[in-house]
């Protein structure tokens, strides 16, 4: 037998659960590397070129994280009627052209609206079109898929000190050029392998086997029991799930702003040098990830989030008075691992607690609240930092609210399984 019909065999007998999981991490690994994560590195090279304030930055930043929310519940609704494919082709072209416009741009209201124009396409071909699909075909290894998937996100991290190194030898425009036609020409044949649901292929959640095609097609999509978005709405759960998830990325969305910032005027670390604080960050955070998936899957979910909160209200203080690259990565180091641990678990929570039919639209929802931590992160922090001079008021403020998110997460206990609905 050849190796190519071996790799033939071993493809057709996988899982295709397993192959979604694989175009999500390539997939999360372009956006967390060329736009979530990279923002904070290009953040001093526009300041320098442009002038623009740290506080004018930071609201562009929290102004997509403001279209993001508002787009939410629309997204989950165009997921469940067209299916991923057709909504994640879209974004990624649009994110892709978006990044090659953004080359192109010379004031601070054009950079707005390109930036908007790219970050909304990155929402329609990102992470929750990619999390409603992999949540539909997963439920006993839900909370692994989620965390592999996930860790595309922190490889894309790793990219940061090639994006650094492309800044510095190429600049700004030819790196934003070059990145934009990397997202068309690789991500957009990627969103070819999401398919909505397994039931609709033959197989059963988690590669279950059954009797037949027949007990496949008579198997609900669903649990008859799920929430609608309507029922999902009226439980303590989605608010206090919600809300604990805003106070975390509020504190997560502040340090990819203004880290590399800090990094720089309070401790004189260049671009490179801050780069790899990032990567050292990323590797935590991938470890985080695959722990946080293991034990996810066998933990109470909302303990794990709690914990994690803790930890990133240490990281954050730990920054707050690090004099030396030491403390920095002892920062990078907790705030990793809690990150890494925290962020799978969202989607798995929700996915436990409400179902995996209205997944998509209670996901959207969700957003909104969501968005108001993540506008008002970068913000705060930008806005202290100009009027203080230093980052470390703002520091402290979101040390705190990282652990009033750990109570909210400990609050959010399961909800009873509503009526089954016609």
């Amino acid at each position: 037998m050849s190796a190519v019909t071996r790799i033939r065999r071993w493809a057709g007998n996988t899982f295709y659960g397993w192959w979604v999981v694989s175009g999500g991490i390539v997939i999360q690994m372009l956006q967390a590397g060329l736009l979530h994560q990279a923002f904070g590195i290009y953040v001093p090279v526009w300041r320098e070129e442009f002038g623009w304030s740290k506080t004018a930055l930071a609201t562009v930043f929290s102004l997509q994280r403001l279209e993001s929310g508002l787009l939410g519940p629309l997204q989950g609704w165009l997921l469940r009627r067209f299916g991923p494919r057709v909504i994640m082709r879209l974004g990624l072209v649009v994110f892709g052209l978006g990044l090659m416009l953004l080359s192109r741009v010379d004031t601070l209201t054009t950079f707005t609206l390109v930036f908007l124009l790219l970050t909304a396409g990155a929402a329609l071909g990102g992470h929750l079109s990619v999390t409603t699909t992999v949540v539909n075909w997963f439920e006993r290894q839900r909370s692994l898929a989620l965390a592999i998937m996930h860790i595309g996100g922190s490889i894309g991290g790793l990219l940061i000190p090639l994006l650094a190194w492309s800044l510095i030898a190429h600049g700004w425009r030819v790196t934003s050029l070059f990145s934009g036609l990397v997202v068309v020409l690789v991500s957009l044949p990627l969103s070819q392998l999401m398919r909505s649901r397994p039931e609709d292929y033959g197989q059963l959640p988690d590669g279950a086997q059954v009797a037949s095609k027949r007990e496949v097609a008579q198997t609900p999509a669903a649990d008859p029991g799920d929430f609608s978005t309507r029922q999902a709405l009226r439980t303590p759960a989605f608010w206090l799930i919600s809300s604990g998830h805003a106070l975390a990325v509020t504190l997560v969305s502040a340090v990819q702003v203004h880290l590399v910032i800090h990094l720089n005027e309070a401790l004189g670390f260049s671009l490179q040098r801050s780069a790899f604080v990032i990567a050292f960050l990323t590797v935590f955070t991938m470890v985080g990830q695959l722990l946080g998936g293991f034990l996810g899957d066998r933990l109470e979910k909302r303990f794990i989030a709690s914990l994690a909160m803790v930890v990133h209200a240490l990281g954050i203080l730990v920054l707050a008075w690090a004099p030396n690259l030491a403390m920095v990565l002892v920062f990078a180091l907790l705030h990793g691992l809690a990150w890494g641990a925290r962020g799978p678990l969202m989607g798995a929570l929700r996915a436990d607690y409400f179902g995996r039919s209205s997944f998509a639209t209670i996901m959207g929802f969700s957003g909104i609240i969501i968005m108001i931590g993540s506008m008002s992160g970068p913000i705060l922090a930008g806005f202290l930092a100009d009027t203080v001079g230093s980052y470390r008021p703002a520091f402290y403020i979101l040390a705190v609210l990282a652990g009033i998110g750990s109570v909210v997460f400990m609050l959010a206990r399961r909800p009873e399984k509503p009526p089954p609905r016609p």
